[in-house]
């Protein structure tokens, strides 16, 4: 018989600490100090006669995805906001976006008051099921957001035919995927817009913070106006210790500018982005191999892929083991054997307590209004299911030595055995 378990008070399988995140480097150090020291700290603050290091994030971020333009904001949410009054989408459009995906996903939505479509996903993914977009299409729907899922990438050529055959704006939320490659081609340059969030756990992060990539030029001003008060950057550099911001009257925006500090940090961490990524990589192709020996399903990635990337590494259970005790439980149990915070995938957003609509008067346009945004009116079986059925372990353990991926087969091994006694 396998050991007690470590919640029961038995010995944990992992014994030692994994790599802790975020890394630092003393480039990190040096540009916070340049901040520091520079007394601008901020895009909106004087000119100093150098380039603000926002503008440097961009500049390299966009050459980094093969992007023609990289507008930088303060978070992933204000990304998704931006590209969507970018692209034109307004009051009462509606947005299909994947029913199983963080609260920010549906949120975004409803902050220009427009209209969430919770859509179902692809079984194997977790990503948007494009058989579920065509059927949720109204005449009334103006995009398609796309979470790139954990280390899966959506099907973007299914997504991409169905948004041109329907006159739709493709917008990719890629805040898993900074790295990730579909046809060799970096994601986020697939849609009229790729948006980014830089928070705390992302694979490339300043703590806080976020980006828009396009091609196109128009939307590109677009963003710059929606991110700074409707205010943009001088083609021309101004006289020393003047605004480098010019008030062009063209479109209201909003202040969603990333910090000097911010983006002083992306631009130190964007250089290890790669090495990180290969490193997660080979782990996570090894571990693939481990889980298959137990029973257990790796998350799956669309055909097409050709650089993954794990921002979590998801582990489908067999029924069998589910049948005997919840994910929620199967998931403590995991944790306390690895020391590693292991959790169910997100809830399906139709039952996903931080997505509560009802609880904020701004969102009481009316009555039919508070109706269409009403998450428990769509029905999103698979994503359930998905949800019901994973276990999400945070990228960080991908960055120790491959022998220690044994360690997670250990753990999930003995979990699923004491399954009946959680």
């Amino acid at each position: 018989m396998v050991s007690k378990l470590a919640i029961h008070g038995g010995s944990s399988i992992r014994t030692i600490s994994w790599p802790r995140w975020p890394t630092s480097s003393s480039e990190t150090v040096d540009n916070l100090l340049s901040v520091l020291n520079s007394q601008r700290w901020s895009i909106s603050g004087p000119y100093r006669g150098v380039p603000s290091f926002e503008q440097r994030f961009a500049e390299a971020y966009a050459r980094y995805t093969n992007a023609n333009y990289c507008v930088p904001a303060s978070s992933g949410t204000a990304s998704l906001t931006m590209a969507l009054e970018a692209v034109g989408v307004g009051a009462g459009d509606e947005v299909i976006v994947p029913g199983l995906s963080w609260v920010a996903s549906a949120s975004a939505v409803l902050n220009i008051n427009a209209i969430p479509m919770l859509t179902d996903v692809n079984p194997q993914t977790g990503c948007l099921d494009p058989n579920a977009v065509e059927k949720a299409i109204t005449s009334r729907c103006r995009a398609i957001t796309v979470v790139h899922l954990g280390s899966a990438v959506a099907d973007l050529n299914a997504l991409m035919h169905i948004a041109e055959k329907n006159n739709l704006s493709l917008i990719e939320d890629c805040s898993q995927a900074h790295g990730a490659r579909f046809a060799g081609q970096h994601v986020g340059t697939f849609g009229i817009a790729g948006t980014f969030s830089m928070q705390h756990s992302k694979l490339l992060t300043s703590g806080e913070g976020g980006a828009v990539l396009t091609q196109d030029e128009q939307i590109a001003r677009r963003l710059a106006h929606l991110r700074a008060d409707g205010r943009t950057l001088s083609s021309v550099p101004p006289p020393l210790d003047h605004m480098e911001l010019l008030e062009t009257a063209e479109l209201m925006g909003s202040n969603y500018c990333l910090s000097e500090f911010h983006a002083a940090i992306l631009l130190a961490q964007l250089e290890k982005l790669d090495t990180e990524n290969a490193i997660r990589r080979c782990n996570a192709e090894y571990l693939d191999e481990l889980m298959l020996q137990i029973g257990c399903f790796p998350q799956q990635t669309t055909l097409g892929t050709t650089e993954r990337v794990y921002y979590n590494y998801v582990i489908g259970l067999p029924e069998s083991v589910l049948g005997k005790a919840s994910v929620e439980k199967l998931a403590e149990a995991l944790s306390a054997e690895l020391n590693l915070p292991c959790k169910p995938m997100y809830a399906a957003l139709n039952q996903c307590t931080l997505y509560q609509p009802a609880s904020r008067r701004r969102f009481a346009l009316s009555k039919d209004f508070q109706s269409s945004v009403q998450p428990q009116r769509f029905s999103l079986p698979i994503a359930e299911a998905f949800s019901h059925s994973h276990i999400a372990l945070p990228h960080h353990f991908l960055l120790a030595e491959e022998t220690d991926m044994l360690d997670v087969q250990r753990a999930l091994e003995k979990v699923m055995s004491h399954a009946g006694h959680l």
